[in-house]
């Protein structure tokens, strides 16, 4: 879709720092001019967050042009943020100051452009944040290295406050105090929302202050939107509490810095804040871009100077794919499900939306339990809801409920009670917010856990068919959910049952078969199969949704006349599909002269358009086809299971 966008150059930045003489309206105008170009480059990648790149806009801008020294240089000030949700806004300010290439203004969310999250491949990135809670211990770690390499340098650190529910913040103070670490200082942007809702709707901080205190630090209280208040409270710190690390809890608004994005402009009533990820809509990047433009040539004016001299030009921005996801239709199925079955408790992990549980909160209230960022907190739970003879359904994004919890995961499961493990944002994709949200590791790191089947469903049918199972077996399921939209060919797909172990050909073809699960997988195998068949390959593929069980009968069966495997994973191979066929197929000899070929992920993902990172990773349809045509044309490329012999898989990044 093309539309017309426009943002600061480098060159008024330059002028504004050079002409604004005052620091605290210099960095008014800074951050708004940087608020700007984020908005920019949020709408132009058609994802990101604004609600948490505004709110910490001021305190960046103070820090970045009055309070650090040569910040982002090898040997200055070092600052980053824990949250990392706010990178766009960190990115428009180091543009900004030249730190950045100012091309990468057009490039967020591109591969080999600016990541979703803060990555140490990008210049002056000290640490991967994203994952939250991380942040306060990495700097102390730092503040370590440094005095035992005789560097001395202050580090701040920014957090959110709905990040401070993450219990490593607090593992993280008292070493802190312990060791006098007066070069640490915690900056809090404290706008009382996280993900969803209010802060405190969900796990209130209660006396934030108090818990800081009594873990040794200094504490400090200011508007994180004044300058002149963040600069009082900067030199506080310095002269009251020189040997002490330091929270400064910044009271923002989310989404501050013009009305249309402002948390204190939601209706009254109204629960969910609706600017935390995703792009603007037309009408809102408009009113909040004159808003921004209106804001920073006041200052201009102010000055005598003239207003600011905005860069703009037609792009074609993402269009937002229209179809069925898999979360959407799972909310709605388990909201349905509750109704016959009491049992059924959902608990979520500050993702509402993003899992489809809108649903179910509003039409189960009592068997609805927020828990917030706090996924071995939710899992635990989880644990003693199943004790007392509940059905609990567990909810995050993939990349968070496999990995931190993974102890209490395990040790639900060795009690020997079913609980649903619910993981949306499943897999590669999306690729844009970058690796931290990238579930590429789950499959690996869950298949492994006794009595735990790890099920990813294709399309609705399937769907429903699988929240059945998970309604009913004695056992942990690990319900692993794409939120990509349901590709044409699969969306329609008829019920078909579901047995532990089995899947389904969804093309029949030639000796050549393929696996793949989820609809990324068998939309781009389907893709693959469609090109093959163009050279005179028929490809058969196969859907099988599980990951972690196969059934040795319908696997030889299925395979009796075949010559060539290929097993597709849009995760790390390792302990999964490829590696569980590969070994059925050799313990039972079934396999035996079968050419066998293994595809899934070996590198940390890439953070790009989801068509650039498929392709970067050799996951597309037309590299899927080359390299199997290739395979089958040329058999001596594959590794063939013969009998006892060694054996391994063959792998493409």
């Amino acid at each position: 879709m093309d539309r017309s966008l426009a943002w600061i150059p480098r060159a008024e930045f330059e002028r504004v720092l050079g002409d604004v003489a005052d620091p605290h309206e210099r960095a008014l105008a800074f951050a708004a001019m940087s608020r700007i170009n984020t908005l920019y480059m949020i709408t132009r990648a058609g994802s990101g967050h604004i609600g948490s790149s505004f709110s910490a806009a001021d305190l960046v801008s103070w820090l970045v042009l009055e309070e650090l020294d040569r910040p982002f240089e090898a040997d200055g000030d070092v600052y980053f943020s824990s949250k990392g949700h706010d990178a766009p806004g960190l990115y428009a300010a180091m543009i900004g100051l030249g730190l950045l290439d100012e091309d990468l203004l057009h490039r967020l969310r591109r591969i080999d452009g600016l990541p979703g999250h803060p990555d140490v491949g990008t210049p002056g990135m000290p640490f991967n944040t994203g994952s939250l809670g991380m942040g306060i211990s990495k700097a102390k770690g730092l503040v370590l290295a440094h005095r035992l390499t005789g560097r001395s340098s202050r580090v701040v650190v920014m957090t959110g406050d709905g990040e401070l529910q993450e219990g490593q913040n607090w593992e993280a103070l008292p070493s802190a105090a312990r060791y006098g670490m007066g070069e640490l200082t915690v900056v809090v942007d404290h706008n009382r929302l996280q993900s969803d809702t209010f802060v405190a709707d969900v796990s209130d901080l209660g006396d934030l202050a108090g818990k800081f205190t009594a873990a040794g630090w200094g504490v400090l209280r200011c508007d994180g939107h004044d300058p002149r208040q963040l600069e009082e409270a900067f030199a506080r710190r310095a002269a009251d509490h020189p040997e002490q690390p330091v929270v400064i809890i910044a009271d923002t608004v989310k989404g501050g810095g013009c009305p249309t994005f402002a948390a204190t402009s939601m209706a009254p009533g109204e629960w969910r804040y609706r600017h935390h990820s995703g792009a603007p809509g037309r009408q809102d990047h408009d009113s909040a871009y004159r808003e921004l433009l209106d804001t920073a040539d006041g200052i201009l004016r102010g000055r005598g100077l003239p207003p600011l001299r905005p860069v703009e030009r037609t792009v074609d921005l993402p269009a937002k794919p229209s179809g069925v996801r898999l979360p959407e239709v799972y909310g709605r199925l388990l909201t349905e499900a509750a109704h016959e079955d009491p049992r059924i408790v959902a608990l979520d992990g500050d993702l509402v939306l993003d899992t489809g549980l809108i649903p179910f909160r509003e039409t189960h209230p009592d068997r609805f339990v927020e828990c917030g960022i706090a996924e071995q907190d939710m899992v635990s739970m989880a644990g003693g809801l199943a004790a007392g003879g509940l059905r609990p359904f567990v909810h995050s994004f993939s990349c968070f409920l496999h990995a931190r919890p993974n102890e209490h995961i395990y040790n639900n499961a060795t009690e020997g009670r079913p609980v649903v493990y619910v993981g949306s944002l499943a897999g590669l994709l999306p690729a844009g917010p970058g690796h931290s949200h990238q579930a590429v590791r789950d499959v690996s790191a869950l298949s492994a856990v006794p009595g735990l089947a790890v099920l990813e469903p294709s399309h609705p049918a399937q769907l429903a068919a699988a929240l059945d199972h998970c309604r009913t077996t004695p056992d942990s399921v690990y319900l692993r959910l794409s939120s990509q939209v349901v590709p044409a060919a699969l969306a329609e797909l008829p019920p078909a049952p579901l047995a532990v172990g089995r899947g389904q050909v969804l093309r029949p073809g030639g000796p050549q078969v393929a696996f793949g699960a989820g609809p990324v997988v068998l939309g781009q195998l389907l893709g693959a199969a469609d090109l093959l068949a163009a050279q005179g390959i028929a490809l058969t593929v196969v859907d099988l949704p599980w990951h972690n069980r196969v059934d040795p009968e319908w696997l030889a069966e299925l395979l009796s006349d075949t010559r060539h495997v290929f097993v597709v994973e849009h995760q790390y191979g390792s302990g999964g599909q490829a590696d569980l066929i590969a070994r059925h197929l050799l313990e039972t000899g079934t396999g035996d002269g079968i050419a066998f070929r293994g595809l899934g992920l070996t590198e940390v993902p890439r953070c790009g358009t989801d068509a650039e990172v498929l392709a970067a990773h050799g996951m597309d349809a037309a590299h899927l086809a080359q390299l199997i045509g290739t395979d089958v044309l040329d058999p001596t490329r594959t590794t063939r299971l013969m009998g006892d012999t060694s054996w391994k898989l063959s792998a493409t990044s």
